[in-house]
Formats: structure tokens, sequence, C-alpha cells
């Protein structure tokens, strides 16, 4: 009887350990500043393919996920891009907008709001998957990511503040020493 408690008990350490290992990382610690960026490749707003491997040429890259087109928060958003996307131009950086809407509605909505950067359409919610922004009604967190020149997550701001979209990614921009123009 001994022996049989002492493989029971065993047994269920070993069960225990393993469903330690198998839990997921909450998908937050898988772009937390300091871990690689996930590549990604979506279609965007100006009818161009994008990739982040591409971006990355021209500098760091900006991702700014926002929840839905036409929606009053994103609007704000978008529109704080397009009309101070001056500040962000004056950094040598990619920015871009993002959602897991449709790229004819993403295209409409820049359309729109006179967006003169791309926002990108990640319909499969495969890419927000993998950012951790994905919520679980199905759409995109508003969270906006600051990419390096070597892929590396240098900040993620989780209080994206839509009026202020602009101003804010500038001031990161200097912050994290991106190069002036």
């Amino acid at each position: 009887m001994r022996i049989s408690s002492i493989i029971a008990s065993i047994a269920l350490s070993l069960v225990l350990v393993g469903n330690s290992f198998a839990e997921e990382t909450p998908p937050e610690a898988w772009v937390s500043e300091g871990s690689k960026a996930p590549e990604w490749t979506l279609q965007g707003s100006d009818g161009k393919t994008h990739s982040l491997s591409e971006a990355l040429q021209d500098g760091p890259v900006v991702l700014a996920w926002f929840p839905r087109a036409f929606t009053r928060g994103c609007t704000i958003e978008c529109k704080s891009l397009a009309e101070n996307g001056d500040m962000i131009r004056a950094f040598k950086a990619s920015y871009f907008m993002a959602s897991v809407d449709a790229i004819e509605e993403n295209t409409g909505f820049a359309t729109e709001h006179n967006a003169d950067f791309p926002i990108l359409s990640d319909e499969s919610m495969d890419v927000a998957r993998r950012y951790g922004v994905l919520a679980d009604a199905g759409y995109a967190k508003r969270e906006t990511f600051y990419i390096g020149e070597d892929g590396t997550i240098l900040a993620v701001d989780r209080q994206v503040t839509p009026s202020t979209a602009a101003q804010d990614i500038a001031a990161m921009l200097e912050k994290i020493g991106a190069e002036r123009l």
C-alpha cells in the first residue's frame, strides 16, 4: 500500500507540474517592454500591404490599435493623428493605426477622416491576438506599441487618450530617442 501511495503522490505531482508549464502566458507578457515584437503583414487603407520588417527599415514603428472604425473614441483618435500628424512626422518613424475591421471599413474610415497614414486591417484577428490586444468581444483594445529598429518593443501605452494621441505619440518618440528629421 505504501508504495502505491508514493506512486500516486508522484503521479499527482507530475500532473500538477505539467499543468503549470502548459498554462498559457498572458498575452500582455508576450508583448511587454523589452520583448520581441510579433511580425505582421497586413493590408492598409492606402491599398498597400505593410509588414513590420519592412517598416522597421525606416526607423522605429508605432502601431496604434483601436477598437472599431467610425465609433466615437476611434474617430477622435484618428482625427488627432490626421490633424496633428506633422508632430509625428517630425521623427524618423513609421506609424499605423490597426483594427480587426474589414479593409473596406478601414479604407472608408481613413477617407472620411483624411488619414494620411495607413490604417491596417487584421481581419483574421491573428496579429491582435499575438499582441495581446484582442478583447473577448472580438475587437482590439486601444493600445499603442513602440517598436525599435531591432524589433524590440520599447514602450507600450495601455492608457491611450484619443484626443491627444498624436501629441502623446510624438512625446513617446522623443522619450525613446527616435531620430528627429
